[in-house]
Formats: structure tokens, sequence, C-alpha cells
């Protein structure tokens, strides 16, 4: 745990007691703060209750001598409306921070030169975040990995020299973080995504923006510039004085770093090394994990990592839990779990990484749906389409692709391993990548991807990948 020594003597509201708001009142208590705990879950104000907490309806007390509120990163900051917290925080001047600025406010009060390396995207930053903490961990750092992955960052060890906090941010976690203040701040790419809590996507990718804008005056700015936000983005960065590394897997760069036929190079004033190689590397197949482990590799040679270190990071590096994740084999049948592909732009990632696909697709839809999907429709063998989505997708799928409603997780599971079997293909793949939200069905992406490996691994015949 990171004690939070910034509010000791204070007291401070606490709005959202899932993992990181609990995590955050532990913290502040730890550090010395008095804390008040709300949430609008009675359910979680009983557990913070019995963590020993003091609890309130935070509509009901005097917001007078809060020093702060600390907001889940799940109550809308701005859009479509601002949490009623929030609006009780503005009324009463008290500021509204998250969890994130917490650790910043810390790592500067106790160890400003401990490493911390953030990174953000619309797609593809659970991936970096892990291959990044690996590739640290190999090179001998103490590798802390959190925030919108796995761990909240309050829960992590504190900053000091010799061990590296490897944070993956949300745009909901870095709106909340006005000081955030990376040694090292990776944007991977900006895409139409959450405009329903953030408005625009012009105010979407200037929230993005700011976790590379606030890196420190001796750090590292990293920026995938396949993509026009991000490339204006890089441009400002620039002109502001910023050390930018931009990264493409389209283009070679006269400089940055780039990718070229599985190969990661980098180029700078005209000269031209490549500092690793992806081919054979399964858990970075496909071209969304070439920037991915491009940028990881920018990364790891900020901070000194020497390029056979980062080759033999990249080599061992086992992917990530629900992101094009091989479960198993049956005969030639390869079973994918992609459940993290919760939008159309994550499934085109997956759907691009194949040829004769089994597509299990579907949940809660989000804005745009799969009509952005076309260019793939060609490798999609047949569609298996689950959840609130199903007729929408269906709709869209139209006579181009031949595809069952089957509603449930468990019938697209048999139907597809069943169809691949069936199939001629020498190598069909069964993908379950919804390009939607999992709240209709399951209670998180990860909760709907376990349920997908259960089913393939009850199958008769199925060998896990090694």
């Amino acid at each position: 745990m990171i004690p939070v020594t910034s509010f000791a003597g204070k007291t401070v509201a606490v709005f959202g007691l899932g993992g990181s708001g609990l995590a955050s009142c532990h913290a502040l208590k730890v550090g010395g703060a008095e804390v008040i705990a709300g949430d609008d879950s009675a359910d979680n104000i009983a557990k913070a209750a019995q963590a020993g907490f003091t609890t309130a309806d935070l509509r009901t007390v005097s917001w007078s001598n809060f020093a702060a509120l600390i907001l889940t990163p799940g109550a809308p900051l701005t859009h479509p409306a601002p949490h009623w917290s929030v609006l009780m925080a503005r009324q009463a001047g008290t500021e509204v921070i998250g969890d994130v600025e917490l650790f910043c406010r810390e790592r500067r009060r106790h160890a400003p030169d401990a490493p911390f390396i953030a990174i953000t995207g619309t797609n593809g930053k659970s991936t970096t975040t892990a291959l990044i903490a690996h590739l640290m961990k190999v090179a001998g750092y103490d590798a802390q990995m959190g925030g919108n992955i796995g761990t909240a960052i309050l829960s992590l060890e504190p900053p000091r020299m010799g061990r590296v906090h490897v944070v993956e941010m949300s745009s909901y976690q870095i709106d909340l973080a006005p000081s955030l203040d990376p040694s090292v701040g990776i944007l991977l790419n900006i895409s139409e995504d959450h405009i329903d809590r953030h408005g625009t996507l012009e105010h979407y990718a200037a929230v993005k923006a700011r976790l590379v804008a606030g890196v420190q005056p001796q750090g590292t700015s990293i920026v995938g510039v396949d993509d026009g936000w991000c490339r204006n983005i890089a441009d400002r960065l620039d002109q502001a004085g910023k050390r930018v590394v931009r990264i493409s897997v389209r283009n070679p760069l006269p400089d940055g770093v780039y990718v070229e036929r599985e190969t990661i190079v980098q180029a700078a004033g005209g000269a031209r090394s490549e500092i690793a190689r992806l081919g054979g590397i399964g858990s970075l197949r496909g071209l969304h994990n070439a920037q991915n482990a491009a940028c990881a590799s920018a990364c790891a040679l900020a901070m000194g990592i020497s390029t056979d270190t980062l080759q033999n990071g990249l080599r061992s590096f086992p992917g990530l839990a629900h992101r094009m994740e091989q479960v198993g084999r049956r005969g030639n049948v390869l079973f994918v779990n992609d459940s993290k592909g919760t939008n159309a732009d994550a499934a085109a990632h997956a759907l691009s990484s194949f040829a004769d696909i089994f597509w299990i697709a579907g949940g809660k839809p989000k804005q745009g749906g799969i009509t952005g999907l076309s260019e793939y429709f060609p490798r999609i063998r047949k569609a298996y389409l689950i959840g609130e989505a199903a007729q929408e997708f269906a709709g869209t799928l139209g006579e181009r692709v031949p595809h069952e409603i089957s509603e449930t997780l468990d019938v697209a599971v048999a139907s597809a391993a069943r169809d691949a079997e069936a199939s001629e293909f020498v190598d069909p793949v069964v993908l379950l990548s919804p390009a939607c939200a999992s709240f209709d069905q399951y209670r998180n992406f990860e909760i709907r991807g376990a349920a997908f490996r259960d089913l393939v691994t009850a199958l008769p015949g199925v060998k896990p990948v090694v």
C-alpha cells in the first residue's frame, strides 16, 4: 500500500467504494486523513463500514470541511452530466480528483525521481502495460503494475529508486489527475470511444493528450502516429519542447521507432538500426501487437535497457489474458479468447490476424456497432451472435456473412466449434472478439473471457496451447 500523507490531518470525502475506492480509503487513513466514504450502492457502503470507515450519505453532510473529493472513475465528471457528488463539491469549492492524482502527489513528496511509466490509448493499452512490466522485470526492476489493469494504484508498493510503476490509465482516470507527471508517457492511438463520457471526440483526445503532455522535463513522450489525432498531438509536444518518440507500424519514420517486416527499427538523424525482431512470437501476433511491442521497445530504450534484454523480454512475454489469448486446440481448430475486444476497433485487430474465422460477437452494443468492420467480412466464415447486439449485428452482416443468433455464449461456442471442425479450412479459428461491452450478460470482460475459456476447455479433445 502507498500511504497518502498529502491529506494528513484533513477530512476527505471518497465517493465510489469499489476496488480502487476502498484502496483510496485505506491509503488516506494510513496517511493520517479522516475519511468519509459514500456510494450509490448500499452493499458497497456496508463493505466500507465493515472495513472500519465512517460512511455517510454525502448528499446530506456539510461539505465545508472536506479538503477534497476522491471520485471513482466510474462516476461522470463532465458528460452526459456531472455526477451529483461533483456538483456538490464544486459548489463548496472542493477539488475533485482520483486515486492516480493521490499517487502522483505522494511520488512528488517522497521519491520524485522514481521511474513512473503511464500508458493510455483507445486500444492496446492493457497489452502494452503488461508487456512493459514484463520487460522491466526481465531487466531487473521491481515492477509494480496496476491502475486500469489489475491492482488499484494505491495498493501497489510505494515509489522508490529501483522500483518502477507501470500504470495503465483510462481517459476517466486521466481526467481526475490534473498533475499527472510520468517519467515516460505513452499514447498508443486514438479512435472513437467513450463519447458518452466526454461529449466529443475532440474532448476525448484532449484528455488522452494530457498524459504525454505532462511528462517530466527530462522524461520521454512516446506517441503512436498512425492516426491523425496522435500525429497532431506529437507535433504539438515537439513545439512545446518535449522529447517525443514517434511510433509507426505503417510507414518508415526519419526519426522514431517503426516496424518493417516484423523487425522493430529505430531511426535517428538519418541513421537506422534494428532493435528487435517479432517473427515467431505468438503472443505478439498481428499489426496491433506490433504497435504495442514498438511502443514498449521505445519505452525500454528510454529506460536504458539493452537491445539483448529487450529481445529476450519480447520472446518470453506470455501475453495478456483475454486479449488474443490462445485457449486451446482441437484438431486443427484454434480457440482464441479476445474478450477484451470491447469495441469495433479492438475487434478489427483480432479479425485482421486470422484468415478463416468462426466469429463469436455481441453483447451490449457501442456506438457505430460493427459497420466499420466490413473490410474483414471476407475472413469470417460464419458469425455467432449473442446478447443485446445480436439483431443489430445480424442486420449489418446481412447476406455478406453467414450468421446465426446464438443468444448465449455456451450455444455460440458449441456451434462455432462444430462448424469449424466440419469445415475444410486448414487453420480455422473460433474467435471470441465481441466488439461490445460485456454488461448485458457478464459483469466485466474478464468474467466473460473466463466463461469462454471454461466452455472451450470442457469440449472433448481440446488441448491447451503451450
